[in-house]
């Protein structure tokens, strides 16, 4: 059987390794009915940081295409990756494509896989936050409608298509984000030199993320925020992992960083993980590092004023508050009330085994 995994962000190569290694292992397990996987990276995120380190970190084998499309217009942007997939999937013919989440590159990969009869495979189906200003949720609305096999992280996610009248081949395996962190965090040693290097104490620093084009895009928004990461820098260091969109923003619009507030360029995921689990709290707008905050058990609030991730507010990890200074300061000086549950991990995404299921699936259908 052969299979086109088309990735382009940061999120879909962490995703992306989980699956790949389940790949492996079942080649090991069976040789004579082998899974080919050929690797389309479509260049959406191309920064070294956020893109090739992440190969060599996670162990992805090396990409087999690597389209070079990189930035530009919604629009332009998946229309030239669409064009570039077709091409690919002309020449490998797989049996499936399997995309994932809710990206420019996955929206091209299942549409130039639809238009040409190709099944595919969405990891991350039925993921909704209703806001359709979101281009994410436009390529997860789109993508979910034309895959064949549509594979949940949650019950919620399930209960989200089945409301769009999609019931056939759905399937709940889990979530293949806390795969990875169940297998990669076991790696991180007790004392790493990112912590040492930025000086920081253990469990006293805010970790923020801001990417999100609703935050960005927005003078007042990515101002506001920014007014209560320097509020809050007054108590304890905020640690900024920021994306090279925020940064040409900021820049663009003459925001002001405080100097309580560091900037830190975009790091590898053992490193972001390694900060997640040693903060006092983390702000991002972000459907992964929530979820990522909710597996290492670090309190959450959210940029936005909704999230695909529902049951990390419902069970009381994470807040929403959008991007207001007030809002956000009011969250923060709660964070004794978030109280993420470690058990409740594994009751809503699953064994840490998403990934096997995905291939168990693919193969016996």
């Amino acid at each position: 059987m052969k299979v086109v995994t088309v990735v382009g962000a940061r999120p879909q190569f962490i995703k992306a390794a989980a699956v790949s290694r389940s790949i492996r292992k079942y080649n090991l397990e069976n040789p004579v009915n082998q899974i080919e996987e050929n690797i389309v990276h479509t260049g959406q995120h191309y920064d070294h940081n956020m893109s090739q380190v992440f190969f060599k970190e996670l162990d992805i084998p090396n990409p087999n295409y690597n389209l070079g499309i990189g930035s530009g217009q919604h629009g332009e942007q998946t229309g030239r990756m669409l064009e570039a997939v077709e091409k690919v999937l002309e020449n490998e013919k797989p049996d499936w494509l399997l995309v994932y989440g809710d990206t420019n590159s996955t929206l091209a990969g299942a549409l130039a896989a639809a238009k040409m009869h190709i099944p595919v495979a969405h990891v991350e189906a039925g993921l909704r936050s209703y806001n359709r200003k979101m281009p994410e949720e436009i390529n997860r609305v789109l993508t979910d409608h034309v895959s064949k096999l549509l594979l949940c992280p949650t019950t919620t996610a399930v209960e989200n298509l089945r409301r769009e009248g999609i019931l056939s081949g759905v399937h709940q395996v889990g979530d293949v984000m806390f795969d990875c962190m169940l297998y990669y965090r076991s790696k991180l040693k007790e004392h790493t030199p990112l912590l040492k290097a930025l000086r920081v104490e253990l469990g006293y620093y805010v970790l923020a993320t801001v990417h999100r084009a609703e935050n960005t895009d927005s003078l007042d928004k990515l101002r506001e925020i920014f007014e209560a990461f320097a509020e809050i820098s007054e108590q304890m260091p905020v640690l900024v992992a920021l994306h090279p969109r925020t940064r040409k923003y900021l820049q663009n619009y003459g925001i002001k960083v405080a100097a309580g507030v560091r900037l830190l360029e975009p790091v590898p995921y053992l490193q972001m993980v390694e900060l997640e689990c040693n903060a006092r709290v983390i702000m991002t707008d972000s459907g992964g590092i929530q979820k990522e905050a909710f597996f290492v058990g670090t309190p959450c609030i959210t940029l936005r004023e909704e999230t695909e991730w529902v049951e990390t507010v419902d069970c009381g990890a994470n807040i929403l508050c959008g991007a207001s200074s007030s809002r956000i300061m009011d969250a923060y000086k709660n964070i004794e009330n978030i109280n993420p549950d470690n058990e409740m991990v594994f009751k809503l995404y699953g064994n840490g085994k998403a990934s096997d299921e995905i291939i168990n699936l693919l193969v016996g259908i």
